[in-house]
């Protein structure tokens, strides 16, 4: 094989790889669904509000997908603790795609993932919901402060089930 020959075989190998199907796709932008401002701020008012209707007093937060915080609720007469734990508790959520109520009732019969001990703001306990958007999970939606995570979790329902329906 000369050197010509190996030079085209190359440009052809390397023409092929750039139009290929999976190089151009990952090429260029990347499109995300997020809450809007003015929805995950009526979740997490909904949140504290469906929880000082019981007497409790909580903290909402409401993260992206990404684990960008998008709203955040600190109820009267709660600490500040309260704020950061719904935030952990939510992005736990997110980093799971899935509810912490369900992550809680998963290590009753297994371990814990090990990324609990390795990986910040991972936190177990129930208190947060995901927000998706078909199967797609765009956000979580965490409450902390009223008694029992459990408790927790039902305001971050009412919260997601107020703007569920305008999630499109």
């Amino acid at each position: 094989m000369t050197i010509r020959d190996a030079l085209l075989y190359s440009m052809a190998a390397g023409a092929l790889f750039a139009l290929s199907p999976t190089v151009s796709q990952a090429q260029g932008l990347v499109s995300s669904k997020r809450v809007s401002a003015a929805l995950a701020s009526e979740a997490v008012w909904t949140a504290v509000q469906a929880c000082a209707d019981k007497k409790y007093t909580v903290s909402a937060v409401m993260l992206d997908y990404s684990g960008v915080q998008q709203a955040t609720l600190r109820g009267d007469g709660t600490g500040p603790e309260n704020a950061a734990i719904a935030h952990d508790k939510a992005y736990t959520a997110v980093t799971f795609e899935t509810d912490t109520a369900d992550i809680v009732a998963r290590t009753k019969n297994a371990p814990a993932p090990s990324a609990f001990t390795k990986i910040p703001h991972l936190v177990l306990a129930a208190g947060a919901v995901v927000i998706k958007v078909g199967d797609e999970v765009v956000g979580a939606l965490g409450v902390s402060g009223a008694p029992g995570g459990d408790n927790d979790a039902l305001c971050a329902k009412a919260g997601l089930d107020k703007i569920r329906d305008r999630l499109k």
